[in-house]
This record gives C-alpha cells, sequence and structure tokens, in this order.
C-alpha cells in the first residue's frame, strides 16, 4: 500500500462545515485520479472507491441518494486519498483492498463472502 497524499479527519464542531464535519476538502486534488478510503472512529475501513477525478466524487459519497454510503456518512471520520493515475492500477488496488481489508459496505467486487 502506497502513503496517503491526503489524510481529512472530521471536526470536533461539525458546524463549521456542510459535509458532514469535514472542512478540509480543499486539501484533495480536483483533476486528479486515484483511490479513498473512509474510516469510522475505531479506524475500521467502511468504503473504498476510486476516480478519475478525486474531490467531486468524494463529495458526491456525502450528497449523493445512491450512493452505498448513504445511510453511513454519519460514521465517516477520516478520509484517505491517494493519487493513482493509471485506470488499470486504481482497479487493481481497489479490489485487492475490499477484499484484504474486508471493507464493511462495499458490496461490488467481493471476493472473501
Amino acid at each position: 500500500m502506497p502513503t496517503p497524499d491526503v489524510t481529512i479527519t472530521k471536526q470536533q464542531d461539525p458546524q463549521l462545515s456542510h459535509i458532514y464535519g469535514f472542512t478540509d476538502f480543499h486539501l484533495i486534488t480536483r483533476e486528479r485520479g486515484g483511490i479513498f478510503m473512509f474510516y469510522n472512529a475505531k479506524n475500521e475501513l467502511l468504503f473504498i472507491g476510486k476516480a478519475r477525478k478525486l474531490r467531486p466524487r468524494i463529495k458526491k459519497h456525502f450528497e449523493d441518494t445512491v450512493s452505498p454510503m448513504k445511510n453511513h456518512r454519519d460514521e465517516v471520520t477520516k478520509i484517505e486519498v491517494y493519487t493513482v493515475e493509471d485506470p488499470v492500477e486504481r482497479e487493481i488496488y481497489e479490489t485487492y483492498i475490499v477484499n484484504k481489508f474486508k471493507a464493511k459496505y462495499n458490496v461490488e467486487k467481493v471476493l472473501y463472502k
């Protein structure tokens, strides 16, 4: 696993941000692709995803009504972001991490059930 390029955490005062307590979205690249991981307060992996453009995709998980995270957004306390430009590498990382770390809310690409 590479080292995360950006890690943002939920603020104690959720009124500082309208995005579920996260105020540092500006640190996440808007134009580059990669993978992202959502963690809870116990540092358990909740969800991993990939995107061609990271910031808009991550924000969609907090706003979208069809996201697998829609009922679990309040659980997310940390987001790790890894820049991976190659789409094939993103796919490989996502599938590997879903199965290696048993991401709680990923339903696709699960091989361990």
